[in-house]
């Protein structure tokens, strides 16, 4: 049974409000008094550069993987996890069938909204909030069926039973395995929260059906930091 991720991302929302992330930038004008040399300041920048770059290769080493059998979440793809994301399956149940209460069904219906988008059902929850975000990168599976489908199709089909969807760029991509697929940059504007964010997916068709990759996150700031996770994924994506 999915978790109820949207209920704790609404109680830890106050949590955040306070909370901004900012970087300082020298301030300085040539006209007025230099204080560093030429060189100094090029040897700054690039140590700044460096430290930038060691700081995102540090949130996306790898803590394990996903996808093999006797992992948290057994697919038809392999992909590493980030350090301290923590894996679990998503379990699901049949297609609603009309029985029970109304109540019953109600939640059953739902729970059917978390657990499937368009062609695609929910497999595996990545948390991010052992590593300090709020977010999950999400993994779909297909049915094998559309195997041998088009993969930029299958994930316009993903992204557009979303809902709510804009400004979405597609393009190829292929993983260090030679695993080739499609990704998709867009906003998802939520009714619930009234505001606009930044998400991102990719998908990869395998003979065992088509699986999406998908990160998305409280809002634009959270899925920004969470992103290194996301490129590993993609960066270590293979077939089983």
């Amino acid at each position: 049974m999915a978790r109820a991720v949207r209920g704790t991302v609404l109680a830890q929302l106050a949590l955040l409000a306070g909370v901004l992330t900012g970087c300082s930038e020298s301030a300085g004008d040539g006209d007025a008094k230099p204080s560093v040399s030429s060189t100094e300041a090029a040897t700054a920048d690039a140590k700044d550069t460096a430290d930038a770059k060691d700081t995102a290769e540090d949130a996306a080493k790898s803590g394990g993987s996903v996808g093999a059998t006797g992992s948290a979440c057994e697919l038809p793809v392999t992909f590493d996890t980030a350090e301290k994301w923590q894996p679990e399956a998503v379990e699901t149940g049949p297609p609603v069938d009309g029985g029970g209460s109304e109540e019953d069904e109600l939640a059953a219906e739902l729970a059917e909204g978390l657990l499937r988008q368009g062609p695609f059902t929910a497999a595996c929850e990545i948390d991010a909030k052992p590593a300090g975000n709020i977010g999950f990168i999400r993994v779909w599976t297909g049915e094998k069926a559309a195997a041998e489908g088009d993969a930029e199709a299958l994930l316009r089909e993903f992204v557009a039973a979303e809902g709510n969807t804009s400004e979405a760029k597609y393009g190829e991509f292929t993983s260090d395995s030679d695993v080739s697929g499609t990704e998709v940059e867009y906003l998802y504007t939520s009714e619930a929260l009234e505001e606009t964010k930044k998400e991102r997916a990719f998908v990869a068709v395998t003979p065992d059906g088509p699986v999406v990759v998908h990160l998305g996150g409280l809002d634009t700031e959270e899925h920004e930091q969470m992103l290194p996770a996301y490129e590993l994924a993609k960066r270590t994506l293979s077939t089983a």
